[in-house]
This record gives structure tokens, sequence and C-alpha cells, in this order.
């Protein structure tokens, strides 16, 4: 039995209750291989209700992005005017990596409805279930020198801030570098992976992973006390194709920003847009914990802190922990 057969038999019951009994004569299937197949829909987003001696019933279907509503709604030049959009891949950071190696072009954009080895920073996994966020990797191929890579996450955290504000009614904070938070639950992850030569950088994939509609249920259990989607926070579910529209004009405006003008623009944005900054706070280096209070970005997009006896010391790379007042 395939899942379509059971999904179109659910459908055509518009609703109703379907019993097992019923579904197992008309699909010449097993009660088991029901319930498997009951799981493998709910699993690409499709809700459905079991209820003994009732049966099952098709409550939700998962909403679908497509060209036909994306493309329309684009305002750019660059970003996103070659798109690959994917059902379910490990990784869309991978997908657009075999692309930026094979010369796509600067701004092709990767997106799909589910990753099952999605990842952020730290090597950590990304949730990604189908049909309820947007998961996509965009191709940036950047004149500038190897050590400036870290400015771009910084950008990349300005613009899906700008970018979610101009569609859903949230205060949108950004934990250093690149966290996006809601009352201090993290809506999205950027990932920057990058390939160079000759100190000069190749091209670099922006892995972006936005929970969008998301509801309790979807997250693990331990990830509710920190992690959040933009429904939840909003009350309200999003339009996933506006969302992505709102990111690459955004993306776009600023990038075309800081190849012109420099680092400085986009710092200001980021300083403005920081949760970090004015607080103290312990910060997590590799080698050791450094407690201070963030007090902006250097030149370089490092975090400048202050520390007890007055100095500032530079971090490059380290971990936020929980902020002190």
């Amino acid at each position: 039995m395939g899942t379509m057969s059971l999904l179109s038999l659910l459908e055509a019951e518009a609703g109703q209750y379907v019993s097992g009994e019923e579904i197992s004569r008309k699909l010449n299937v097993s009660r088991t291989a029901i319930w498997k197949q009951v799981r493998k829909l709910e699993s690409d987003g499709y809700k459905i209700d079991a209820v003994p001696r009732l049966g099952y019933r098709l409550t939700g279907k998962p909403s679908r992005l497509s060209l036909q509503e994306l493309l329309p709604k684009l305002q750019t030049k660059r970003f996103g005017r070659q798109i690959k959009l994917l059902e379910t891949v490990p990784s869309t950071q991978d997908e657009l990596r075999k692309l930026a190696e094979e010369g796509a072009e600067e701004g092709t954009l990767v997106i799909a409805e589910q990753q099952t080895k999605g990842r952020g920073r730290m090597g950590r996994y990304w949730v990604s279930p189908a049909g309820k966020g947007v998961w996509m990797s965009l191709l940036l191929r950047p004149p500038v020198p190897l050590p400036l890579t870290p400015q771009l996450t910084l950008l990349a955290a300005v613009a899906l801030s700008r970018a979610i504000s101009r569609i859903v009614p949230l205060e949108i904070g950004i934990k250093w570098p690149n966290d996006l938070l809601v009352g201090g639950k993290k809506i999205s992850g950027i990932l920057l992976e990058s390939a160079a030569e000759d100190e000069r950088l190749r091209y670099v994939v922006v892995g972006m992973g936005i929970s969008v509609n998301l509801d309790a249920e979807d997250y693990p259990e331990e990830l509710l006390e920190k992690a959040v989607s933009l429904k939840m926070a909003a009350g309200a579910p999003v339009n996933r194709s506006e969302l992505v529209a709102s990111i690459l004009v955004e993306f776009e405006l600023l990038y075309d920003l800081f190849l012109e003008q420099g680092f400085a623009p986009i710092r200001t944005l980021w300083e403005a847009h920081s949760v970090t900054l004015g607080h103290l706070t312990t910060l997590f280096t590799p080698q050791e914990a450094i407690e201070g209070i963030p007090r902006g970005l250097d030149d370089m997009g490092g975090l400048k802190v202050e520390m007890a006896d007055g100095s500032l010391r530079t971090v490059y790379s380290a971990e936020v922990g929980v902020r002190q007042e």
C-alpha cells in the first residue's frame, strides 16, 4: 500500500471517519500496515485523527511551497532568480554546495519542504519538519578576502531579522553572532559554509532555517523551553512564500550595501537589533569562559567585551551563555 492510496481514501471521505476495517478491506492490507502508513503521512505533515471504534479522519494537510506562488512575489534582481525547490533532502547546504561547484551563479537558492539532517552551528541538529518551516540555502560569491567571512554571518542575521519583522508583527532580537530570538526563544538558525582558494572566497553557502508554522508537538520536549515558531509566537500561521520573498529582498539590499560601503552600515544595524549588548554575559570559547559586558562589534565583526577591570577584550568565536542582569 502506498501513502497516496490511503491518503486518497481519506480525502474522498471529506473529513469523515473511515473505519480501520473498511480501509483494510478496500486497500487489501493489514491493520498494522494502515497504522504504519498513518504514521508516515503524519511525518509528512498531514493531520490525522485516530479514534477507537470510529477509525481515521483527515483533519489537516501540509502547506506546500510552489514556484508558481513564490516567483511573482520576488522583488529581487539576482537573489532567488535561480531556484531549486525540493521535497525532502538531508540538507539544503549539501545540495547547494554541489551546484556551487558546478558553477551556479550568485543568488541561486535551494529550498526544501523537509530536511532529514538539517544542521546548525557547532554541528547541532536542526528540527526541520515537512511543510512547516523555511529551510533554504543561498549562494554568494563575494569579492572579499577570506577573513571578512564573519561579517557576512552578521549581515545574514540582520537581513533575516528585518525580513521577518516586515511579515510578522514580532520584535526580533539577535543574540551574537546570528541567533534570532523572540521573547528569548530561538526562531531561526543561520549557518555559513565557505570554500576558499589563495585567501580568496570562492563562494559562501548561507543556510537559513526559520521555524515558521511549527506547533508545540513538532518540537522535542527538551527544546520547548528555548525554541518557538513564528506561528506560536504570533498566534497565527505565516505565509511562507511571502516570508521567503521578504528575506531575499532584504538580503540582496544589505549585501549590495555591504559591497558598496563595507561593514560599517551592517555593524550599525546589527547593534541596533542586538539583545546581547549591554548585559553582563558569560561567553564560552573553546578554551575558557569569559564574563563581561558586550559593548559592540569591532571592524572585523568580533564582539567587544568590557571586562571587570574596565578593559576591552574582543571575542571572535564563542557561545553566549545565559544572560545575567
